[in-house]
């Protein structure tokens, strides 16, 4: 079918969808959720219409909301001003009208929805696309005349686009279109042009939901990126992803392969593969299929003789009877797609379509190395890497790709890790260097390439950077110890090992806080791959994450019985808040101040840890919204109810190895319960007939336990290698998802909103 043509709205650089609740710039989409995005949407359906406050408040926050209006509505129109770059005193889109609400100003272009085509898909398993192996391109008959090898545009055509990228192809086809509405714009990027407003927030999360990730890759386009994984965990091998999506299609398995680019037009992923101690160069269908390294005989390649010719050249790299080969795997694939460029034999050599032979672009000097070739935007020039022996420093020179002198631009006094990279305007370097002690990003101007910045954005320790070609986007590898959640199954086997559930939600010393849905459906978590530390939800295997929340703090997230809500805890500038959100969508609803929610059984109630009177106590509140009512009287933090609805199991206090005290639900006496002691407040659990938790015990082992509440005793588990500060588990006990940090991992990060 085809959707509503007013739900696509175009105005200045952004557009809206009105139905996916997405805000784009330059298309490149913002993060702009709740509040911040209905209000948008309510001001471009009544575009230079007075929107008034109390019409906001009846829309965006109920009646029975507990929140201070006021404050959370400028609070939403300022952030939605700042993803908007708009101004109160001069605004270009959102007015202010005094005591009285808010209008949209700007100029609204003409909707573009109707041109999006939607469908019903069968969902794909977790993790991977649906697709059918796809053929290397059919020769075109053209007439060519004898010894002459056809052009490049002529020996990869442009086609009508495969049914086989079905999981992708559907965004990658509302991708396309949403380009093609903005192709002044996109045309101005490519020709290098500077824009007349471009994004001012660099914004820098995780770019791919696993580990152990490196040499990214963007399309010709910036939407999607290929990358190598190492083995462990997971198969080895190139993988493409859309920027923004958790999905994953692998396209190799061989541990040997390395260094992806893109060709021109997208539909090709050249890589190089180590066999013997050489390198050769492949090339695999950018949506799957076979990868292929051409021989010369006629019997292995079907093609025209003038297209196996080319493929010949381009691919097996062994040209003449010198025997050219890679001598290491970093290469890169010209914008007009003509050329691939290697550092080989004693330079960087290219790949000539046209003259049918590799050529050697630039001569390396003696007792040197040069390597990283990196094409500018136009094709016109080589950038590369010369290291020297004898500890002098490396150094990053240019070389015309026609032919001529090359001539240094820098000369580096850390050790490069990586090819350098042009910035997308031709107009400075990006480069990784350990100048600093850790390896970092650096860009150098050409118009003063001794004027070497820092980029913050990036961090430390980074390396390996890559540039989308189309501006705004820098992909890097980083090093990290990352938190991750790990499962481990109780029933059956005595023989129990955790395995990893989701890697790398953060690289702080906060979160995960995994969650199971009562339902067994779903898994809640915190996570900070966004930027914030924000409550994620995702299938129980971990499978399909998204962000549920975007609220710049959140955390403790707890399910409600029907595993249709989440409960948490924000920091505002006004303290702690506890909030609930439904996964059917709507605004937040804050139910009062305090921290680390639960629900109760009968999801009437919240239970929540405030300071509202003299020290911090267990308090509860209604789920709907209310008056807060004390529940302890001396002291109480993390507050969890059993699931029979009898007692409320808390922990003292939020400090290490706390006592667990419990209290009827209907109130009455509070008593200590010394058969549980957990590790951290986080770290015990109410299931079916009692308690988990994990303990010190064995020397500096963790323990996990089990007290059995009707027969008041406690019985050893499992054993794990550390103490994690967040258990969870499901609610028959069976299963439980638990904290731990990760061994060193590389990861590939995103930089938004580059320039």
């Amino acid at each position: 079918m085809t959707t509503n043509e007013g739900n696509r709205i175009r105005f200045g650089p952004y557009e809206v969808d009105l139905h996916t609740r997405e805000l784009w710039k330059f298309g490149t989409r913002l993060r702009l959720v709740g509040q911040p995005f209905e209000i948008l949407a309510m001001l471009l359906q009544r575009p230079r219409a007075l929107v008034t406050r109390e019409e906001m408040r009846t829309r965006l926050w109920p009646a029975d909301t507990f929140v201070d209006f006021n404050h959370s509505l400028n609070a939403a129109v300022n952030k939605l001003r700042e993803a908007l770059s708009d101004s109160a005193d001069e605004p270009r889109y959102i007015e202010t009208l005094p005591r009285r609400g808010y209008r949209f100003v700007g100029k609204i272009e003409a909707a573009v929805g109707a041109m999006i085509e939607t469908r019903t898909e069968t969902k794909p398993e977790a993790g991977a696309f649906t697709h059918e192996p796809v053929p290397m391109p059919a020769p075109v008959e053209v007439a060519v005349p004898a010894g002459n090898v056809p052009p490049p545009a002529i020996l990869l055509p442009a086609q009508k686009p495969r049914e086989s990228w079905r999981s992708l192809g559907l965004v990658a086809a509302a991708a396309f279109v949403m380009v093609v509405a903005l192709g002044a714009i996109v045309l101005h990027r490519i020709t290098g042009g500077a824009l007349a407003s471009a994004p001012s927030v660099e914004r820098t999360r995780q770019l791919l939901p696993i580990a152990n990730t490196f040499s990214p890759s963007f399309s010709p386009d910036g939407n999607f990126v290929a990358f190598v994984r190492e083995g462990e965990p997971g198969d080895p091998g190139i993988f493409v992803s859309r920027v923004g999506s958790d999905q994953l299609q692998q396209l190799t398995r061989n541990r040997y392969d390395c260094c992806p680019v893109w060709s021109s037009d997208g539909r090709w992923i050249a890589f190089t593969r180590m066999n013997d101690h050489e390198h050769s160069i492949y090339v695999i269908p950018a949506d799957g299929g076979k990868d292929r390294k051409y021989q010369a005989e006629k019997s292995v390649v079907t093609q025209s003789a003038a297209f196996t010719s080319f493929l010949t050249t381009l691919l097996e790299c062994k040209l003449d009877t010198k025997g050219v080969l890679p001598q290491r795997g970093e290469m890169d694939w010209s914008p007009d797609g003509k050329l691939i460029a290697f550092a080989g034999p004693s330079g960087i050599y290219a790949l000539n379509a046209d003259a049918s032979a590799v050529r050697r672009v630039e001569e390396t000097p003696p007792g040197a190395e040069d390597w990283g070739p990196q094409f500018s935007p136009d094709g016109a020039q080589l950038l590369f890497i010369r290291n020297h022996s004898l500890g002098q420093p490396d150094e990053i020179w240019s070389v015309p790709v026609a032919g001529g002198q090359p001539s240094r631009i820098l000369s580096e006094p850390g050790r490069i890790t990586g090819s350098p990279q042009w910035s997308y305007d031709a107009r400075s370097v990006i480069y990784s260097s350990n100048r600093t002690g850790h390896p970092a990003l650096f860009r150098a101007s050409l118009d003063a390439p001794d004027s070497v910045v820092e980029l913050k954005a990036a961090g430390s320790p980074a390396w390996d950077p890559t540039i989308s070609r189309h501006g705004y986007r820098l992909a890097y590898d980083r090093l990290m110890r990352a938190l991750s959640i790990w499962q481990m199954d109780l029933s059956g086997s005595s023989d129990k090992h955790p395995f990893l559930l989701v890697a790398g939600t953060s690289d702080t010393d906060q979160g995960p806080g995994p969650q199971f849905s009562p339902d067994g459906k779903k898994l809640a978590y915190m996570s900070d791959r966004s930027g914030t530390m924000e409550i994620w939800i995702a299938n129980r295997d971990g499978s399909n994450p998204f962000q549920l929340t975007a609220v710049g703090g959140a955390g403790t997230p707890r399910w409600s019985p029907d595993s249709d809500a989440v409960v948490f805890d924000a920091g505002t500038t006004s303290g702690e808040k506890v909030v609930t959100m439904s996964l059917r969508g709507g605004a937040p609803q804050v139910l009062a101040d305090g921290l680390v929610p639960s629900w109760s059984h009968d999801g009437k109630w919240v239970y929540f840890a405030s300071e509202q009177t003299e020290g911090r106590q267990v308090w509860k509140v209604p789920s709907g919204g209310g008056m807060p009512v004390q529940v302890t009287q001396h002291g109480g933090h993390a507050a969890l109810e059993s699931l029979d609805g009898k007692y409320i199991y808390y922990s003292k206090n939020a400090q290490a190895e706390p006592e667990i005290w419990r209290v009827p639900v209907t109130g009455g006496e509070e008593t200590p319960v010394p058969l549980i002691r957990p590790g951290t407040w986080a770290s015990f659990q109410v299931v079916e007939g009692g308690v988990l938790f994990v303990g010190p015990a064995l020397g500096h082992q963790a323990v996990l336990n089990f007290y059995d509440a009707a027969h008041n005793r406690t019985s050893s588990v499992a054993v794990l290698d550390r103490i994690p500060f967040w258990l969870g588990a499901t609610a028959d006990g069976r299963t439980v998802a638990f904290d731990q940090p990760g061994r060193e991992q590389t990861q590939t990060m995103l930089v938004e909103n580059f320039h």
